[in-house]
């Protein structure tokens, strides 16, 4: 497993994201991320350390751009979370895929919530601009030009800070991963997820691969979050 791992598998392609994937199977993998990303991504902590202080320390609603992402279910997370803590923010979720895109529409209305089929380069386009700029599990899909673009959006986009929350490529990582996503049945949770732990960087390899004014930190053993601060 060591030596499966020593390298970064980046041309490796998980099934979710193929075209001819099967649709059934793909809707299921979007239910059961949600249980994936409260669970295992570490957001519960971001959540409060990042966007809950931010919140805090605003008059208005703190604005939150969520890039890729996916069937929805991080967005809402986030906004129900600060709901209950009377500290609202609004989410604004993009996915240039139009699979996710139209899975997350397909969800019940979520104040603070709205979903766009879009890429991040058409937001700088219009102007956009957002408090926070986050992802979760994105980093890993890109190749070195499209990470390269979207740190350079993240860092028009985000008028406070950019925060990027991927995994980190582990023997660890891979072998307990393996035995969570066991549960995980009728979607591509357990193969991709091993696959993307395959796809993923080591904190050195990311910190290499980021530009100026970027930061690797490690809020926990098996994620990583590459950080652009402005406040």
């Amino acid at each position: 497993m060591g030596i499966l791992l020593r390298t970064r598998a980046a041309g490796a392609v998980e099934q979710m994201d193929r075209a001819d994937c099967d649709a059934r199977l793909l809707d299921n993998t979007y239910r059961q991320f949600w249980v994936i990303n409260r669970v295992l991504s570490g957001w519960r902590r971001l959540y409060r350390t990042e966007l809950r202080t931010a919140a805090a320390s605003q008059q208005r609603p703190l604005t939150v751009l969520d890039i890729g992402s996916g069937g929805g279910d991080l967005a809402v997370m986030l906004a129900r979370w600060a709901e209950r803590d009377g500290r609202p923010i609004h989410v604004t979720g993009i996915d240039p895929d139009p699979r996710a895109a139209a899975f997350a529409r397909r969800r019940p209305a979520i104040p603070g919530v709205d979903f766009r089929q879009a890429h991040s380069g058409d937001l700088v386009r219009e102007g956009a601009r957002f408090d926070v700029v986050i992802s979760n599990h994105v980093l890993h899909h890109l190749d070195r030009a499209e990470l390269r673009q979207l740190l350079s959006d993240s860092e028009i986009l985000a008028t406070r800070k950019a925060l990027h929350n991927d995994l980190i490529r582990s023997p660890a990582a891979f072998a307990l991963f393996s035995v969570a996503a066991l549960p995980f049945r009728k979607s591509y949770i357990r193969g991709d997820g091993l696959t993307s732990i395959r796809r993923s960087y080591t904190p050195a390899e990311l910190a290499a691969s980021a530009p100026p004014g970027w930061s690797v930190e490690r809020p926990s053993a098996f994620h990583q979050v590459l950080a652009c601060r402005k406040d």
